[in-house]
Formats: structure tokens, sequence, C-alpha cells
């Protein structure tokens, strides 16, 4: 198999679905100059990345209980240091729940960066347990870049509600700064939605002909897009419940 084939199918695997231009990449992310074993991806890896933050089963918890004594920095940095979205995740959380606070610019850059997908929900839900001066200031600045950037679909959602819950806990108004280009970046969104809808028409006319592209259309246009005002911190309350609780157990 062509080599460049083997390192698009590589980055796809690991998360990397969207390669982008940022005002971040001049930030250093923490990267190892090593590959993981399967010993280590079976332990620390396979049994947490699909089951974390998981809303409607909780068996996760315990698991964590089951190993966080063999939780260390070094483990948390390898997995942060590893190109994949599965170990990035387990990373970041373990890492806040063993109360490695020193390892919050490293989730920070790669928050920045937003070079994996699948994995910026947790990293914003780690700032909001921290909820402290550079939580913030890696919420703020993600979201002053980000909402800018409607044809990015990343976690624009997520850092929201994140800021959210920590307004609601606060006291503060972060959020308001927001407002605006939140609304407008979900009316952007719309309107990309349609360009892409008539594109998709015009290859169906070719195809299948001038009928099923107009019935297509239709049935596109018909489905109404509302425009979210107010954030849901349900979720991130009840895992930050979750979180502290894991924190007490661990540390």
């Amino acid at each position: 198999m062509d080599a460049n084939l083997n390192e698009e199918i590589r980055l796809h695997s690991a998360g990397a679905t969207v390669r982008h231009k940022t005002n971040f990449d001049n930030l250093k992310s923490h990267n190892n100059n090593f590959e993981l074993n399967q010993e280590f991806i079976d332990k620390w890896v396979n049994p947490f990345y699909m089951t974390i933050g998981n809303y409607n089963d909780n068996n996760w918890v315990e698991s964590i209980k089951q190993i966080h004594e063999e939780i260390t920095p070094e483990i948390t940095l390898t997995l942060l240091g590893d190109f994949n979205w599965r170990t990035r995740l387990v990373g970041a959380y373990f890492s806040a729940i063993k109360d490695y606070k020193e390892q919050i610019e490293i989730i920070g850059t790669h928050f920045l960066k937003s070079e994996v997908c699948c994995v910026g929900h947790i990293y914003a839900l780690v700032f909001a347990f921290y909820n402290n001066e550079k939580s913030i200031k890696y919420l703020t600045e993600y979201l002053d870049y980000y909402l800018q950037k409607p044809e990015l679909y990343f976690d624009q959602e997520s850092a929201l509600e994140a800021l959210s819950y920590i307004d609601t806990t606060n006291g503060t108004s972060y959020c308001e700064k927001f407002s605006q280009s939140w609304i407008k970046l979900q009316q952007d969104r719309q309107e990309l939605s349609k360009l892409r809808a008539i594109e998709v028409s015009r290859i169906i006319e070719q195809q299948e002909g001038k009928e099923v592209a107009e019935n297509y259309l239709k049935n596109i246009n018909s489905i109404k897009s509302e425009v979210k005002m107010t954030f849901n911190i349900e979720y991130t309350t009840q895992q930050i419940e979750i979180m502290k609780e894991l924190k007490k157990y661990c540390c």
C-alpha cells in the first residue's frame, strides 16, 4: 500500500480527520517520542476511552477506582503525549481526577490546537471541573477563535456549556461576551448547509434527474433549524459531581 495512504489512514484513525491552520499552530504540543505498546494500550486506554463520561451507565467509575493507585503523572503524561484522541481523552480525565494541575497547560494547548477529534468535550469538562483562572483563559481563547469558524464543527458548544457552568457556579457572566458570536455561528452554518445542499442537488440531478434533485432540496429546506440561545449544563453538572467523587477517592 502507498506510504501516503498508510499515513492518511493512521491520521484518520487517530482522530485527525480535519487538518487546518490556526492561530495556535505556534504552541508546542506535548508529544511522546515513542510508540505505545499494546500492553499499555490494553491496560490504560481500551477499557476507558469509550466509557468515560457515559451518561446512563456509571460502571466505568468503579473501574477507575480499582486502578486509581496505579495512575501516576508519568502515566497521564504518556497518555496525553500520544497523538490519538483515545489516549488523550483518558489522559486528560485521569489527570483531572488525580488533580495534576501542572498538566493543565498541556491539556489547554491540545484543546486550542484541536489536532484530533472526539476529545474536546472532555477537555472542556476538565476546565469546568478545575474552574480556575487558567480554565477560563483556555475556554475563552478557544471561543474567541473557533466561534469565528462556522465551517469547523468542533467543540464550540461544549466550551460554552463549560463556561456556562462556571458562570452558574461563580455568579460570573463570561458567556455573555460570546452570545452574539454563538448566534451568528449557527446562522452561518445554516447558510453553509444550504449551499452544500445545492451542490449535492446538482450531483443528484446529473445522476438521477431534475425531479429527484428538486425533491431532495425540498426535503432539506423543510427541515427547520432552530438557533440555540441557552446552554444545557445538566450533563456538565452531573459529570463534575462524578469527577469530584473520583478526586476525593483518588487523591
